[in-house]
């Protein structure tokens, strides 16, 4: 009977044990992967000829119809009002609100959201906008003879100067054009993984004047 006791009490003990290792095993697996998408994320960094600095992602906006994150970096670290914010596989969006320590920014997803880009393969310059949905990009002012095809990997534009020129934005999937229609519409999957890791890469784009790079939700102290 001690025997059968002392058996069960040890089972107990290494299920216990069984336990504990497999949720440390499992806590080792994120910080694994998280270290490896840090890795990309540096390793993409080096691409960039612009400044670049990691920010955290503080949390997501619920909303289903609003993409937007928090990041844990402000005014008080140089941000500015319309900075892009990228991560190793393609562009995530843009700053659009920034207090002392802490930013939001919008994802290329949001419907309020446009980035101009080109086909990489033909040049084509056209605007991607955000579908709402959190997983699509819509381009639907391209021309209704415009050489574009599914498969294509749409990047950034030098159009405006906010984006690193180049940098991917997404891949057409579906192409849409109604008869008689003047253009075509174009369905894009996002090249960056918007609803995966914790860092954001913030990039400085060095053709925005030092005014708007200043820019803070913030009034000026009292002198």
């Amino acid at each position: 009977l001690r025997s059968r006791r002392f058996l069960l009490q040890e089972n107990r003990r290494l299920q216990d044990h069984q336990f504990l290792l497999e949720s440390h095993l499992q806590k080792m697996t994120a910080l694994e992967a998280e270290n490896r998408r840090l890795h990309e994320l540096l390793s993409s960094a080096t691409q960039l000829d612009e400044k670049v600095s990691i920010a955290k992602i503080l949390s997501a906006a619920q909303d289903p119809y609003r993409q937007q994150i928090v990041l844990d970096k402000g005014a008080h670290d140089g941000l500015y009002r319309g900075q892009a914010l990228v991560d190793a596989q393609g562009v995530m969006g843009q700053v659009i609100r920034i207090q002392p320590t802490t930013s939001v920014a919008l994802l290329i997803t949001d419907p309020n959201h446009g980035i101009p880009v080109e086909i990489n393969r033909t040049g084509l310059q056209t605007i991607a906008l955000g579908r709402g949905d959190g997983h699509s990009l819509s381009l639907p002012y391209l021309p209704g003879n415009a050489d574009a095809r599914v498969g294509d990997r749409i990047v950034s534009s030098a159009m405006g100067g906010r984006f690193p020129t180049g940098y991917p934005v997404g891949t057409i999937r579906e192409l849409k054009h109604e008869p008689g229609q003047q253009f075509m519409e174009a369905i894009a999957d996002p090249a960056a993984r918007l609803n995966q890791g914790r860092q954001v890469l913030l990039v400085w784009s060095p053709r925005l004047p030092a005014e708007v790079r200043s820019l803070s939700d913030d009034p000026p102290a009292a002198p």
